[in-house]
């Protein structure tokens, strides 16, 4: 992507308000009550290995969060995965706090240290191992089940490409978006995914079989409400997310947002599509 250059700013102006969007992002990923800090860049390759095509694609702010509640939108019509989230999670009082541990967990998969990543993925397995239940048609689940992580997985790793490739690079090559799912194998294999897609074709092959499974009820209607109605952290972030969550519903396939019952943008498209790649290049200043 041709970014539109940056108006030059009196530095006096632009060091103040770079540090002010940096705070705002960083308090927004990183739970100060906890003691967590910014996930810094591993010399040792981490998990993925170095210079990875992942490391490009989840470094930026703007297009990782557009994908992110994409994904979360279209994991949701999965009943068991809807079943794991109303039985066993706190959404209804910590929707950030869940967005934020999803940010954490890719983050530091990839750029932490091996030792970081690998402590994640343990962390992430043992909460999956407790749970389990039944849908509303009284089919049971279990959440480490392979399948079920697959979903998962090829919802994340689709979206979060396809959020790149709108806001970030629209012309990446065909061989670097295949090296993308490749990549990511190795993320869903430690989770214990089976089956993993290792390119495009397999990816939307994959999405395709599960569909005839996904479903549409008031449970994933009111869950799908609390993500996107959520009260920003604050006004000066307020305007941010709600550009953020309405180019998130125009990335959904067309089919999702039927299931959801959701407006795309319609005529506005072009004003939510120009606003957030607006906020990608402010994002990408700040943090330059």
């Amino acid at each position: 992507m041709t970014d539109i250059p940056t108006p030059r700013l009196p530095s006096l102006i632009a060091a103040p308000l770079r540090d002010a969007i940096r705070g705002q992002v960083r308090a927004i990923f990183n739970d100060s009550g906890r003691g967590e800090t910014p996930v810094v860049r591993s010399p040792d390759g981490g998990l993925l290995g170095a210079s990875t095509v992942a490391a490009r694609v989840h470094g930026d702010v703007t297009s990782m969060m557009v994908g992110g509640v994409a994904a979360l939108l279209l994991q949701m019509l999965h009943p068991a995965v809807l079943a794991g989230v109303w039985d066993h999670s706190n959404f209804r009082t910590d929707m950030i706090g869940r967005l934020r541990r999803t940010a954490r967990f890719i983050a530091t998969t990839t750029y932490g240290t091996r030792a970081d990543a690998q402590g994640a993925v343990a962390r992430v397995r043992a909460i999956h191992a407790r749970v389990s239940g039944v849908t509303t048609d009284g089919t049971p689940y279990v959440a480490d089940d392979p399948a079920l992580l697959a979903w998962v997985h090829v919802t994340e790793a689709t979206s979060f490409l396809a959020s790149w490739l709108r806001y970030g690079e629209p012309d990446m090559p065909a061989a670097d978006q295949d090296r993308y799912f490749e990549e990511m194998a190795i993320m869903a294999e430690v989770l214990g995914a089976d089956p993993v897609p290792r390119d495009r074709a397999s990816a939307a092959a994959l999405i395709a079989r599960m569909r005839p499974a996904l479903t549409c009820d008031h449970r994933t209607r009111e869950v799908a409400a609390m993500v996107l109605g959520q009260r920003a952290p604050n006004l000066a972030v307020a305007p941010v997310q709600a550009m953020t969550f309405g180019a998130a519903v125009d990335l959904l396939p067309e089919w999702a947002r039927r299931m959801h019952g959701l407006d795309g943008p319609g005529a506005a498209r072009p004003l939510v599509r120009l606003g957030t790649a607006g906020l990608a290049r402010t994002l990408r200043w700040a943090f330059r």
